[in-house]
């Protein structure tokens, strides 16, 4: 998952390349030639003129949307060809909501945008390998040290490996060549990675040794793709035999890239603390079906609340500025992280000086109201429907605000709302809301979250107020068994 930059450093800038902004302006004039439009004829050029700037300004959108000219484009990768695939079906999407839902250009072929995306798609694309093409071609020419080149057997074809080959190419292109990989699998043999070809499994290591020595190059290091225990102890003790005999450098890719450094082991208490509470929860049928009801509902959401999703993000954009969505790091379902989007509330908590802005600077009234209604929470949709999050559920915790036990509440998907939240909310302390949190997961039904649903609502009028009988749902919801796990 990529890592989000904070909000002081995620501000928004317009920055185009000068081929990105002339192969928009020519592709859907291109893409019309090619379909043999009728409206290419004289009369009927302000027809074009418009099909073309819709196509132009959609186009441009997309390439800020996902920053296109932020990527170097001598280190063009197989990431970035997604990103500006991304970009080409936004700016399709924008053409076709433009021409066939706000209006129609009469001559214009349904199966211009098409074309046109085929044609945008290749031209981005082309050009930024090209580049990449010529400035590699570049560091190859270019006079290098008279320094020994060396000759590396990669062990195991895995992704650390193929990082690191691309490592050796970017820094070192002519001192270190890998000549081969081994690997175990079988269905890897015969297979590249990262343009080298794997010729075997692991104990054909001293065969590959030699058979390369009689074509004239002598093999200088021996790396394995992985850690001391990446290999059974017996390939292991082969391998540095092998090392030893024929005065081969054996390394491990973590240690030279110094990966093993950052390597943490859990706690031994929290070891303990996992074996003293297993899971032994059996959660409610209603579950197995509610994650479906939720990627319906929220898509539903997504498509009828879109013009208040632009309108708040256009407010948002005028009161605080850009970014418009606050991100954070919240503990979900297993306990396995990810990022919670909101709509900002808050200016930057420091300025482009490092300098910390006083808390009452980065409050506004705009602000206010959205929280006051829940409008910033809107973007979480959005983590419902990618499947990190649930409509009805306990409330995402940051790490260190996880209850003592909190085995229960992370057995299911967190909630934009949820039972705690329609009962307090800031009001009840954090005991109360874990153990209302608890008491959903036990009881989880639908008419249950048809009563969330309403509660809600009337909570966002109205707002937060402490429900009466939260101590004896508290109390019920430690009393009550525990049924067995199946």
């Amino acid at each position: 998952m990529r890592v989000r930059l904070p909000v002081s450093h995620g501000s928004f800038a317009i920055r185009f390349s000068n081929f990105d902004v002339i192969w928009a302006l020519i592709a859907p004039l291109l893409a019309l030639w090619i379909r043999n439009a009728t409206v290419l004829s004289l009369d009927s050029w302000p027809t074009v003129a418009l099909y073309c700037a819709i196509a132009f300004v959609s186009s441009l959108l997309a390439f800020l949307v996902f920053r296109l000219r932020d990527g170097m484009t001598h280190l063009f990768s197989v990431n970035d060809t997604l990103e500006v695939a991304k970009a080409v079906l936004l700016s399709e999407f924008l053409i076709f909501l433009a021409l066939f839902s706000l209006t129609r250009l009469d001559g214009i072929p349904r199966s211009t945008p098409a074309i046109h995306a085929l044609l945008l798609f290749v031209g981005l694309v082309s050009a930024r390998a090209f580049v990449r093409l010529v400035r590699s071609e570049a560091d190859q020419l270019a006079p290098t040290s008279q320094l020994k080149v060396q000759h590396i057997i990669l062990i195991g074809s895995n992704r650390l490996s193929a990082l690191y080959m691309d490592f050796l190419r970017a820094y070192v292109p002519n001192w270190n060549r890998v000549i081969a990989v081994l690997d175990d699998r079988p269905e890897m043999i015969g297979r590249s990675i990262a343009g080298v070809r794997v010729l075997g499994p692991t104990v054909d290591l001293l065969s590959v040794i030699n058979e390369f020595k009689e074509h004239g190059i002598h093999t200088d290091r021996i790396i394995v793709g992985g850690d001391c225990d990446f290999l059974a102890e017996e390939l292991q003790a082969e391998i540095t035999r092998i090392c030893t005999e024929y005065e081969i450098e054996l390394d491990f890719v973590p240690q030279l890239v110094g990966l093993s450094k950052l390597q943490t082991t859990i706690p031994q208490a929290q070891v303990e603390a996992n074996e003293s509470n297993p899971i032994a929860y059996s959660l409610a049928p209603y579950f197995r079906v509610k994650h479906y009801v939720d990627f319906c509902l929220s898509l539903l959401l997504i498509v009828v609340l879109l013009p208040a999703f632009f309108i708040i993000a256009g407010i948002t954009l005028l009161d605080v500025g850009s970014p418009i969505f606050f991100w954070q790091r919240r503990v979900g379902i297993n306990g396995q992280g990810f990022h919670v989007h909101k709509f900002r509330t808050l200016q930057a908590a420091y300025d482009d000086q490092g300098q910390a802005s006083a808390t009452s600077d980065r409050i506004s009234w705009v602000g206010n109201q959205l929280r006051k209604f829940r409008l910033d929470e809107l973007p979480q949709l959005l983590n419902v429907l990618v499947g990190d999050m649930s409509l009805i559920g306990p409330r995402p915790l940051l790490p260190h605000d996880q209850p003592s036990d909190s085995t229960l509440r992370l057995m299911v998907r967190p909630g934009i709302t949820g039972w705690a939240q329609v009962n307090g909310g800031k009001l009840i302390t954090p005991d109360e809301k874990n153990a209302l949190d608890e008491w959903y997961v036990r009881n989880a039904s639908f008419s249950v979250d048809v009563k969330i649903i309403a509660k809600t609502i009337l909570f966002m009028i109205g707002g937060e107020s402490r429900h009466e009988r939260i101590s004896e749902t508290k109390s019920t919801a430690i009393t009550m068994p525990v049924q067995p796990a199946e």
